[in-house]
């Protein structure tokens, strides 16, 4: 099975105005993502880590990607191909709760 890295941006209003039973759905959804063996969290505030030509370490507070919507969560999830990825994925809070999803194969590193 493949593995797929997915991020999730969304907002609390957007939220707030998907019907109750949608929303509930969806996190029913992510519970039995979890009980498959997804790795699956809410996103916290973001940190940049640069140490170019290995000459020290930097952190900066902050992301580095900008969305209209704010990361809400992320996964990795398994998958056989990139649509069933898309069927699972397209369940979720993020999905279903007014907010977008992005799927990233993840590839083997060389």
């Amino acid at each position: 099975m493949a593995k797929f890295v997915t991020i999730g941006y969304g907002d609390q209003d957007g939220y707030d105005r998907t019907d109750t039973a949608v929303r509930n759905q969806a996190h029913a959804h992510d519970a039995r993502l979890l009980e498959a063996g997804a790795v699956v969290g809410i996103a916290g505030a973001p940190v940049q880590v640069r140490n170019h030509d290995g000459a020290g370490t930097t952190v900066e507070s902050g992301s580095f990607l900008s969305s209209t919507l704010p990361v809400a969560g992320f996964a990795i999830i398994e998958a056989e191909t990139l649509e069933e990825a898309v069927h699972l994925a397209s369940k979720t809070p993020c999905a279903v709760a007014q907010g977008v999803v992005e799927i990233w194969p993840l590839l083997e590193s060389p």
